[in-house]
């Protein structure tokens, strides 16, 4: 009964958790088993909650009063993780940094309390970078999470951790953060959906820049409608974040269910500006033409993104120094060089700097919606490079390219963040050895039905890799590539 569980769509554990099929009890138990079956190899879910996780399906199985479970997203029970940058009060919290490695908040962030108010039980906390920053999940608290396509590799970040759970069956649902492609790409490096959903959708707090619409937290899923799914239980407004949003007049679940083609989509291999591995970018070519089938039509073209880089950077580090900058000047010996980097480079900003990044950003701004006036979907791959080795902090180079620091090759994720339009990473393929291949579509502002919708429909016409998988070591790829396994 187990494995037949953690196989099953979360919408169709959602059912069962409603029906009394099964009980929240069987699906933690479930979980605990897979997660014991397969983290070792992994390092995908550092901290787990089990004794939490059963007192709140207890309560909730006795008397679910006071929870909203007439809202489209109730969950009923079902096991969802965390990433380990958001407090869950009572669950060790430590953002993957030594001076919080100790840390047990006493209370949540509104993120946790809006999924915990429609059904979810929390079981764990997924791994991440220290702070989050950078897109290879390893931090000196808890070690590296592996790739479980190839564990020699890394499976991206800063939501790597949650990325590898769901596609190894340890969760149905899982929760991610994205300011420069968090959710996306370890979606992409591990054959999973990641949605950074508009700034607002997902209410969150406390934090130290509660106006700041770089970073936000959202839904990952193993498919489009589970993500779904998990949008619907997060969203919803909130007093303590001024930029949270109603819920939308239907569910995000309906629109998967019910898929539409785009008139139009834009495809832009590059979007004008980042080096991107020639096989990455024709599996995703060969993806977006399949939106043909269904009637779309499929054009290159791409808003202009000219200055994306300047921008980013200088708002990025503004958003450090906003969140860190009080621990460079008490315990910077106990940063890593990486968050140094950007505190610093924040501080040493002007006023001028700040105001030319804001006037970036409107003129951007304005050139993506005319975009929008004749396109329903910008279409470019989620990365620039399949998944590297897991020693290797970040990507130096791509072909003759190289960046200057270790943010720049997540440029083709980081420009689709200063748009403030919702973008979702769905697998579209697989390299020649194997390794999942990602593709961004990006929707028009606070547009995430259409575009949950467009994505549900070319999911459909894909032979998606099968998730969740067993984590392969370089032994089973070296057995399979001969054809022994």
């Amino acid at each position: 009964m187990t494995e037949d569980l953690i196989r099953l769509p979360a919408r169709d554990v959602v059912r069962l958790l409603r029906r009394g099929t099964v009980s929240p009890l069987d699906l933690i138990d479930a979980a605990l088993a897979r997660h014991a079956a397969v983290d070792g190899a992994v390092n995908a879910v550092p901290t787990l909650c089990p004794e939490r996780a059963r007192a709140a399906a207890r309560r909730l199985m006795d008397d679910p009063g006071g929870l909203d479970v007439s809202a489209p997203g109730w969950l009923a029970g079902l096991p969802v993780l965390i990433k380990d940058l958001v407090d869950v009060a009572g669950v060790r919290s430590t953002q993957g940094s030594p001076l919080f490695a100790d840390h047990v908040p006493d209370r949540s962030d509104l993120s946790v309390e809006t999924l915990e108010r429609r059904g979810a039980i929390v079981l764990g906390k997924t791994n991440t970078p220290e702070f989050g920053a950078g897109a290879n999940t390893f931090n000196p608290v808890f070690g590296a999470t592996r790739n479980p396509h190839d564990t020699r590799l890394t499976c991206g970040g800063s939501s790597g951790g949650a990325a590898v759970a769901l596609a190894t069956g340890m969760a149905w649902l899982a929760t991610g953060s994205d300011m420069g492609g968090s959710l996306r790409i370890p979606a992409a490096f591990c054959g999973v959906v990641g949605l950074r959903p508009s700034p607002g959708r997902v209410a969150r707090g406390p934090v130290p820049d509660p106006w700041c619409p770089l970073s936000v937290e959202g839904p990952m899923a193993r498919d489009v409608a589970d993500c779904a799914l998990l949008l619907d239980a997060q969203t919803g407004a909130a007093a303590g974040d001024p930029l949270a949003l109603e819920g939308p007049a239907l569910p995000f679940l309906a629109a998967a269910e019910r898929p539409q083609a785009p008139a139009r989509v834009g495809w832009s291999p590059d979007l004008g500006l980042w080096p991107v591995d020639p096989e990455i970018r024709a599996v995703c070519e060969a993806a977006v033409r399949r939106f043909e089938d269904a009637g779309t039509v499929v054009e290159a073209a791409g808003p202009d993104f000219t200055g994306a880089l300047d921008v980013f950077h200088a708002l990025r580090a503004g958003a450090f120094v906003a969140r860190l900058g009080p621990l460079l000047e008490t315990v910077r010996d106990q940063l890593k060089p990486d968050v140094i980097w950007n505190i610093e480079r924040g501080m040493a900003q002007t006023q001028a700097d700040l105001a030319a990044a804001w006037r970036g950003r409107a003129a951007l701004t304005a050139r993506v919606a005319a975009f929008f006036e004749t396109y329903d979907l910008l279409a470019c791959p989620t990365t620039s490079v399949p998944p590297f080795p897991v020693e290797q902090r970040f990507v130096e180079a791509v072909g003759d390219n190289r960046f200057a620091n270790y943010v720049d090759w997540l440029g083709i994720t980081y420009t689709l963040t200063l748009t403030g339009c919702p973008v979702l990473s769905i697998p579209v393929g697989t390299t020649a050895v194997g390794l999942p291949v990602g593709l961004q579509l990006m929707a028009r502002p606070r547009a995430e039905a259409a575009l949950i919708s467009a994505a549900a429909l070319l999911e459909g016409l894909l032979n998606r890799p099968s998730v969740p998988i067993t984590p392969r070591g370089e032994q089973a790829i070296r057995d399979h590539s001969h054809g022994s396994a």
